[in-house]
């Protein structure tokens, strides 16, 4: 690696946890720790949203999917899947936001324990902590794969846990002591390296690349958009077809930003429910600019690559980007494209800890240790389990030793087992009235067995004869509450009438 190169990864690793620790060491209390107070500004916390639910693969893979593994291509038509983020989170900041900014809770399942009952509440949170261990810790495996690859180019050899335990080692400081006010910081920074390294590698990319290459990729199918193909076999099994990528979207977005701990708390550090629907509707159109970036430095690989398909090229698509980084760009530029990547799994890895923090102490021990909340308690349990968190983290992340564990694909689709279940539970306390803290909980756990069965057993055939798939991802989350909805409503049924007042559960802090 060139020194260049290196100077500026060391810089930047070095950098991130001075400025969290320098931004956010002034805590003065747990709602300081958790949400800031709510006194963040609505585009920073956009910008965190969106640095958040950006992971080093989104980063490296994105410009790939413009190829199919067919040997065709998809061209621009994953940007249908952000559309449907927008419609979401506008539902969102409409329908469950109001209900979160009511009061002084600091969690997305504070409204089910409010609803429901404090049972109900830790279920949920145990759901979240689950999904997200799983999730994230792989995800954090996951994103040392790409960075071990560019090491070993440069000269630096590195096994994938010593990535991890680096990695996890060097963001637990800032989230540590800084709470979410210097996650929030980190993260607008983390997005702009990441963004600005795309920027320079399409720079890099157009000073390479023929005259006529964008008229070559009309032709080629690489710009298109839509895909209106409504036959019901492809509806089901393609994200990539327009009512799947648009409706799927949509409600899995309901489901990631509506009822996930991990983004529910930013919008919630706002100073307003004004604020909170600018930076959740705002992530949304910033997500799909940000797919848009890359699936045209994807375009321009593809020129780049001699306009051929993957099986010409004989690589992945995920590989495509990390080739060019390491090969071709000039000094300085692959050291801040490194650092992006670095920025990408970073800023996740602070986001979850701290969620998973929030999560335990107000969801958790707060709510079953009945005691009278004292601040200066809260706040010391808040960064205790914030390092319990990162140690979990860093332990599971680091046993894996092979990117081809099949454990990694069902940790990357464990959501798909619980955002239906999660998102069924808040419509079955807002539409059904009759629903008890019982049918809420049964509700709850059949969706997540039963989704278990449809993310690991189902598979359709899409022709005769052909090797049969599994249902296309945007669908989990709506197959999920409808389960829980007609379960939930069915168990509801026993009861005579709706229940007229409210659960008088202690405010969270």
């Amino acid at each position: 690696m060139h020194p260049v190169d290196l100077a500026i990864i060391v810089v930047y690793l070095a950098a991130m946890p001075a400025i969290g620790v320098l931004v956010g060491r002034r805590q003065r209390s747990a709602q300081d720790y958790f949400i800031g107070e709510r006194s963040l500004p609505w585009w920073a916390v956009c910008f965190s949203i969106v640095a958040t639910e950006t992971s080093t693969l989104t980063v490296i893979s994105t410009p790939g999917l413009i190829w199919a593994a067919s040997g065709s291509y998809n061209g621009l038509t994953y940007l249908q899947l952000p559309f449907g983020y927008i419609i979401g989170r506008t539902l969102v900041s409409f329908v469950l936001l109001p209900r979160y900014f009511k009061g002084q809770q600091t969690t997305a399942y504070a409204f089910l324990g409010q609803r429901f009952g404090s049972t109900m509440q830790g279920v949920a949170s145990v759901a979240f902590i689950v999904t997200r261990l799983l999730a994230e810790g792989v995800r954090l495996f996951a994103g040392a794969i790409p960075i071990q690859v560019i090491l070993k180019h440069f000269g630096l050899h590195t096994s994938y846990w010593q990535i991890v335990v680096v990695l996890t080692a060097l963001t637990v400081i800032y989230a540590l002591v800084g709470g979410i006010k210097a996650v929030v910081w980190v993260d607008v920074i983390q997005l702009s390296v990441y963004i600005g390294g795309a920027i320079i590698a399409m720079i890099v990319l157009a000073g390479k690349l023929p005259s006529d290459w964008t008229s070559r990729a009309a032709d080629a199918g690489i710009f298109r958009l839509f895909d209106f193909n409504f036959d019901i076999l492809h509806l089901l099994t393609s994200q990539y077809a327009f009512l799947t990528a648009v409706v799927g979207g949509a409600i899995f977005t309901m489901a990631s930003h509506g009822t996930d701990q991990l983004i529910v708390q930013r919008f919630l550090a706002c100073r307003s429910i004004a604020d909170g629907r600018k930076a959740l509707i705002g992530s949304g159109i910033a997500v799909t600019i940000q797919f848009a970036l890359f699936l045209l430095v994807g375009a321009m690989l593809w020129a780049h690559n001699g306009f051929r398909t993957l099986p010409q090229l004989g690589i992945k698509g995920d590989d495509v980007f990390t080739n060019f980084i390491t090969s071709e760009l000039p000094v300085g530029v692959a050291g801040l494209l490194i650092a992006a990547i670095l920025a990408s799994t970073m800023g996740a890895l602070a986001s979850a800890l701290n969620a998973l923090s929030n999560s335990t102490v107000a969801d958790l021990y707060q709510r079953f240790t009945k005691r009278p909340p004292e601040d200066s308690k809260l706040l010391r349990h808040g960064r205790i389990w914030t390092l319990v968190w990162a140690v979990v983290f860093a332990v599971f992340g680091s046993l894996f030793s092979s990117r081809n564990n099949p454990v990694i694909e069902q940790g990357l689709s464990i959501t798909g087992y619980t955002y239906g279940a999660m998102l069924g539970a808040f419509f079955l306390g807002m539409w059904v009235k009759r629903a008890r803290q019982l049918d809420a909980i049964i509700a709850f756990v059949v969706t997540v067995a039963v989704m278990a069965v449809v993310v690991l057993a189902v598979k359709i055939p899409p022709a005769p004869g052909a090797k049969p798939v599994v249902l296309a991802f945007p669908w989990y989350t709506l197959l999920g509450v409808l389960i829980t909805l007609v379960v939930g409503g069915a168990l509801s049924l026993r009861h005579r009438t709706a229940e007229t007042t409210a659960r008088k559960e202690p405010e969270p802090v």
